[in-house]
Order: C-alpha cells, then sequence, then structure tokens
C-alpha cells in the first residue's frame, strides 16, 4: 500500500501515551512481590499439572478469604474455583467438570462465609444500579445508591447475579445442583461448609452434607 504522508498520520496524544504506559502503584507492588517470589520458586517448577491432594474448593473471590491459609494448602495440591459468593454457576461448574474429567480430581469442597456482599444486593437492585451508572454505588442504612455520572447500561437486568439471603440454604442449593448436575459423577462426594470471616473457622451445613453424599 501507499504510506499516508505525514500530516495525516495521527500521533497518540501524549496524555494517553501516559496513561498507558505508566503502572500503578499497585501494580508495581505485585511486580515487585513477583520478583521476590519467583527469586525462591525453588522446585515448584517441577509440580505436575494435576492437582496432587486430587480435590477442588468452590469458594467467594472475597478478600477476606485465603483458602491456601484455611484449608491448607501448597502450590499443586488442589484446584481452586472463586467467584461472587462461591455460586455453583454455569462456570464453575464448568470448571468442575474439567477438574475432574480430564485432571482426577475426586472430591468438591463448596465454601460460602459469613458477612457474604451477595447477601446485600438482589437482582433488581444492581439491574436499577447499573441502568444508572457503571460507577461504584454507595451503601448506608437506607440501602444502595448510585453516586455514579452515567451513562448506564440496562444489559444488567438479563443477568442472574445469584444473590441470596440465607447462606445455609445457599450452600445446600449449590452442593444440590452441583449432586444433580448431569456431567458430574455420583460418585464424587460434595461437601458443604460456610466460613466464619470472624474466627477463620470453616463450619459443616448439614443439610448440604447430606445433599452432596455420593450414589
Amino acid at each position: 500500500g501507499v504510506n499516508a504522508p505525514m500530516a495525516l498520520v495521527k500521533k497518540p496524544r501524549a496524555d494517553y501515551v501516559a496513561r498507558t504506559m505508566s503502572k500503578s502503584p499497585v501494580v508495581q507492588s505485585v511486580e515487585k512481590a513477583n520478583s521476590e517470589y519467583a527469586a525462591n520458586f525453588g522446585d515448584k517448577g517441577k509440580l505436575p499439572l494435576p492437582p496432587g491432594r486430587h480435590f477442588t474448593v468452590l469458594t467467594c473471590m472475597d478478600a477476606r478469604l485465603d483458602p491456601a491459609k484455611y484449608a491448607g494448602l501448597s502450590e499443586g495440591d488442589a484446584h481452586v474455583i472463586r467467584n461472587a459468593g462461591g455460586r455453583a454457576s454455569d462456570d464453575a461448574i464448568r470448571s468442575l467438570v474439567i477438574s475432574q474429567r480430564f485432571l482426577g480430581t475426586r472430591e468438591i469442597i463448596l465454601i460460602h462465609h459469613t458477612d457474604c456482599g451477595m447477601e446485600l444486593f438482589t437482582n433488581d437492585i444492581m439491574g436499577d444500579l447499573l441502568t444508572s451508572s457503571l460507577d461504584t454505588a454507595s451503601i448506608d442504612a437506607s440501602g444502595w445508591h448510585d453516586v455514579g455520572q452515567g451513562p448506564g447500561s440496562g444489559e444488567g437486568h438479563y443477568i442472574n447475579w445469584l444473590t441470596f439471603k440465607n447462606l445455609e440454604a445457599s450452600v445446600t442449593e449449590d452442593v444440590k445442583r452441583i449432586r444433580q448436575h448431569a456431567l458430574v459423577p455420583g460418585y464424587i462426594p460434595i461437601y458443604g461448609f460456610v466460613y466464619d470471616v470472624k474466627t477463620g473457622k470453616l463450619i459443616e451445613v448439614a443439610e448440604a452434607m447430606k445433599a452432596g453424599s455420593t450414589h
């Protein structure tokens, strides 16, 4: 092709280049931590692909939860699947099936937790907030409020956000969904727990344990 005249070649704006080329303090701290981690990586590069302890944890993305610590995991031990609420969504089940079918996991441990943000809103609340704007909302004693400038999108009304109001019921519901799924073998046991963010303890959910038993 013919080269465009120099006058027609648009140069990136200086402020855009600065924004895209610079790294935030968060990213810089992550890179620093990674350098220190990699420097002491040892033999971890030799770990096999399948998890050595043959189980999968499905839990919430909440920053207060550290499955490696509360479940005693090291690199290579187990699969950990995380999403908002630790719900047995279609995508979570996709990962569970891959974990079992291709990588040999033989047990599933599902863990929700106290003080979960998924108890604080509903599908309608989320949909309405997103319709107003896409910015972070605020909450007070009277509920959620949109403080953004807009525009928003109505697409949020077409998503099931998988919120819940009863913690133990949500654990049981998710264990039942996995147990009854056509792609999850009946010989895979599924255990249901609640993690207490105030004590760090895992608490069995009896009904979920019963629902997840093998058959």
